[in-house]
């Protein structure tokens, strides 16, 4: 099949075959480096697990059917109605423990069964309970504050409206690392907690990218009903996103006393790209061909 892509050449137009764009757009993202690669990797990861995939995405479709289905019918009875977003909020942190432990088995080219989901979810539902708690509490307030803060006509309540409004965005940008951190190094909340926000300080700009990057996922997942790529791949995305940064804090361990903005992904990725390899998209749809 022939799309349009033109490339001028000559004075003629050509137009390259889907394939031959697919094919280009991977070298392009190995160009880009670091990030280019967790995008390449996080694609070809979620594609070979595409049924491990779509069925956590179906998890969390049933789990969101709690805020948007059940949580309504008790609008009129504001105590039953708050209770119910709790107990979903709980519901969808301890799920996305387990999935998240999954989804670095993944990151970590296993291929975890789904026998195993519930090992995982024993193993993470403590700190993830305490998310929940935190971020039910923390919405609370911050509901609270703003309302209030932002009634005040003296200078302090814009203060307070900005100060809020930053502690809220810095919380997002480190909260993509709470799961990750969960399924690799710790099950404490306060440790996970505190190097959520360590990992977040020390590289703004890369979890700024990241998080571009759920956005971007998530507007694509509105078109298949959140079944592909879906929120489970949001999660991969954070782990192998983890998994790889690690390799940052490896090297300078390694290396002391070395220039922290130059780290040589090239030299720490050689590994991975090797597992990853060059694929097509002739390649993927027809692997027998290949």
């Amino acid at each position: 099949m022939i799309v349009s892509s033109p490339a001028s050449c000559q004075g003629l137009t050509v137009f390259r075959p889907v394939s031959a764009r697919f094919d280009h757009a991977i070298k392009e993202w190995y160009r880009l480096g670091m990030f280019g690669f967790l995008v390449k990797k996080a694609f070809f990861d979620m594609w070979d697990n595409m049924f491990r995939i779509i069925l956590m995405n179906l998890g969390y479709i049933a789990v969101l059917a709690v805020f948007f289905l059940i949580a309504p019918m008790f609008v009129s009875v504001p105590v039953l109605f708050f209770l119910t977003i709790g107990i979903g909020i709980a519901i969808l942190t301890v799920y996305t423990g387990g999935v998240s432990k999954m989804c670095a088995e993944i990151a970590d080219y296993r291929q975890p069964g789904f026998a195993e989901f519930w090992s995982f979810v024993k193993e993470t539902y403590g700190a993830s309970l305490l998310l929940a708690l935190a971020v039910t509490a923390y919405v609370l307030v911050i509901s609270v504050a703003f309302q209030f803060y932002g009634g005040m006509k003296s200078l302090v309540g814009p203060l307070a409206v900005a100060l809020l409004f930053w502690v809220t965005l810095a919380w997002v940008f480190s909260s993509q690392y709470f799961f990750p951190i969960q399924a690799r190094l710790d099950r404490k909340f306060r440790k996970i907690f505190r190097k959520t926000f360590l990992l977040f300080f020390d590289n703004p700009g890369f979890s700024i990218g990241m998080l571009l990057t759920v956005i971007l996922v998530m507007i694509m997942s509105v078109f298949t009903a959140l079944l592909l790529p879906g929120v489970s791949t949001i999660i991969l995305v954070w782990n192998i996103a983890f998994k790889l940064r690690m390799y940052k804090y490896d090297y300078l361990e390694q290396n002391p006393g070395v220039n922290r903005r130059r780290i040589p992904w090239d030299a720490l990725l050689v590994e991975d790209r090797e597992r990853v390899g060059k694929r097509t998209l002739k390649g993927m749809v027809f692997p027998w061909r290949e």
